[in-house]
């Protein structure tokens, strides 16, 4: 979806690169300037112009970066994340109508109609991590997952952890409508289980007004195929073999 939205008096050549810059922190997630600069081959000068402009129109928000170690001489970095305002640029414009739609299948067929519908929509990644982890037999079950979810429009990535992965998603296509109807995320999560074949915890939404919904994917454990040996009992003294 084009990202058409604009402040008044903002020239009309600098609307694409500044939709680069609101796109680029949609699909990276926070960013600093610096990040921003060198995905997008623009001067630190030409990002933080277009950023103000963003922040003018609500578009996206900043923080200060958390120093990792002692913090140094001169001004903290500040990341810039979107805004509600920002990601209404990239939603579907149709989530009245899809809200309405539902619910009046939950007053005409019931909760279970609901959860059927929630199935059926998020089906894709069952079908598409087959064909993608066929043809793609490199990557890890996690990274496949990843593209399955970023072609489907949720702007995914993977994360390494100590206890396995964590799969966050950027951006939800859904997520005004998944406020409403919360069985959207979770046949979203039972989907993910089932490809990856083991129980994954979902830990933060943006439909619950989280900055990105994440994923836990715990390692699979390791099951030894041997028996494991047991050393021999001690006799006790006097005691017949």
């Amino acid at each position: 979806m084009e990202f058409a939205r604009t402040s008044l008096g903002t020239p009309e050549g600098d609307a694409p690169t500044r939709a680069r810059v609101a796109r680029s922190i949609l699909e990276n997630g926070p960013s600093t300037a610096a990040d921003l600069a060198s995905r997008l081959d623009l001067t630190a000068a030409a990002v933080r112009r277009h950023l103000d402009h963003l922040l003018e129109e609500d578009t996206v928000e900043a923080t200060e970066q958390r120093p990792h170690g002692s913090r140094g001489r001169g001004r903290p970095a500040r990341v810039f994340r979107l805004t509600e305002t920002g990601r209404d640029h990239f939603d579907q414009q149709y989530d009245d109508l899809a809200t309405e739609a539902l619910r009046f299948l939950a007053e005409s067929g019931g909760p279970e109609a609901v959860n059927e519908f929630a199935r059926r929509r998020v089906a894709f990644i069952e079908r598409d991590f087959a064909r993608i982890r066929e043809e793609q037999p490199e990557l890890s079950s996690s990274e496949v997952l990843a593209q399955v979810l970023s072609n489907g429009g949720y702007a995914a990535s993977v994360r390494q952890l100590p206890i396995g992965d964590q799969l966050c998603q950027q951006h939800c296509p859904v997520s005004h409508v998944a406020h409403e109807f919360p069985q959207l995320c979770e046949a979203e999560t039972e989907a993910i289980g089932k490809v990856l074949g083991r129980h994954v915890q979902r830990l933060a939404t943006i439909a619950h007004g989280d900055g990105v919904c994440t994923t836990c994917i715990p390692d699979l454990p390791v099951v030894s195929t041997t028996s494991p040996t047991t050393a021999p009992e001690k006799k006790k003294d006097g005691a017949s073999a």
